[in-house]
């Protein structure tokens, strides 16, 4: 499951205005990251409503195991540089 790996993974959906917005902010990073369209993947779904009190809210961002719900920008860097700064 994609919650299990040691990199940065955005779960996202077509249509949601948040995840266009962090979507197209993270490109100018240069952040190695995957994403993930929770309408074509069932379990990343799933993984979804597990961390946000059994909703699909999205962007949900997974930062080498720390689940963040709707970040930001500047919380998903900090986050990355916490956990994850091999990535930076």
């Amino acid at each position: 499951m994609s919650e299990d790996r040691e990199d940065v993974v955005v779960h996202w959906r077509p249509g949601c205005p948040f995840c266009m917005k962090l979507r197209l902010q993270l490109r100018f990073t240069g952040l190695r990251y995957t994403e993930v369209n929770i309408w074509k993947d069932r379990e990343a779904a799933a993984f979804v409503r597990s961390v946000a009190d059994g909703n699909e809210t999205v962007p949900t961002v997974s930062v080498a195991g720390t689940v963040l719900v709707n970040p930001s920008l500047r919380r998903l860097l900090k986050a990355v540089k916490e956990h994850a700064p091999h990535l930076l």
